[in-house]
């Protein structure tokens, strides 16, 4: 990724890779709390137009470049090399929520909520699963709920119609069985629509890591390499093809899987093509 290509990249996201949320926003604009200090009153003008901030504190103009080396302490190819994990074209809003924003789980139990199923039925996703519960909490004061997937660290991925957001620490999900096979998949709907298409892609013996986001492939450099076969089964795009290619210097033997659904976009656009 060059600078042109990472100041295109919107200005929320990657304040939302670091879990900084808005203070106050009106839309176009927000103020957030300063980058290297604390304060009371925020002072980091976003501008989500023209995709800078300013901070009233000191006088400094930052882009998506000069943020990411304030906050991480990185030169600008350490910074552009982060920003690399952000696919610029990609529209969906993903947010990030941790410990020091304030949220509340109300329940967690099984999917039985009729807007959750016709989410999952219009996926071709059978609900009846261990791996998914249905979630309730609060941000903010304000009630929502969803389809969580849990990972690693105790957070959950959450998923409803609207929207897309970590509950709690980022981080893979790792199903274990001690197994010689490894496949790996991006998001958890392509990991329960691939459980679900066993009977075309086979039902191996595996064990399976499930990123939650391309950008938590730096946690896979200390897995064991033992596997004798490490499958890849990532997104047809931009961000997948960088994916592949990074776990693949993780993974010597790792194989690129997407030629088996190579007209999809991912493994569950798969499933719903019903081929």
């Amino acid at each position: 990724m060059n600078c042109f290509q990472a100041i295109k990249v919107p200005i929320r996201k990657v304040l939302e890779s670091f879990s900084l949320f808005p203070s106050k926003e009106n839309g176009k604009t927000a103020f957030y709390f300063a980058l290297d200090r604390e304060e009371r009153t925020p002072s980091l003008s976003v501008n989500f137009i023209d995709n800078t901030a300013f901070d009233f504190g000191t006088g400094k103009k930052f882009d998506n470049v000069s943020l990411v080396q304030a906050v991480k302490k990185c030169s600008v190819s350490e910074a552009l090399k982060y920003l690399e994990g952000f696919d610029y074209s990609f529209i969906k809003r993903q947010v990030f929520v941790d410990k020091n924003n304030k949220f509340e789980i109300s329940a967690l139990k099984n999917l039985e909520h009729p807007a959750l199923i016709e989410y999952l039925n219009n996926r071709k996703i059978n609900f009846h699963t261990d791996y998914l519960k249905e979630i309730h909490y609060q941000i903010s004061g304000k009630k929502y709920f969803g389809i969580a997937f849990e990972n690693n660290s105790g957070g959950f991925e959450v998923r409803n119609k609207y929207a897309k957001l970590c509950l709690g620490k980022k981080d893979i999900t790792t199903l274990k069985k001690s197994e010689r096979t490894l496949l790996i998949f991006e998001g958890f709907l392509d990991f329960i629509s691939f459980k679900m298409l066993e009977h075309f892609f086979g039902n191996p013996a595996a064990d399976y890591i499930i990123l939650n986001s391309v950008t938590q492939i730096c946690l896979l450099r200390n897995i064991e390499q033992s596997y004798k076969s490490v499958q890849l089964y990532l997104d047809n795009d931009n961000a997948g093809d960088k994916a592949t290619l990074e776990l693949q210097s993780i993974f010597p033997n790792a194989q690129d899987q997407r030629l088996l659904y190579s007209k999809f976009k991912d493994v569950n656009e798969f499933l719903m093509s019903d081929n």
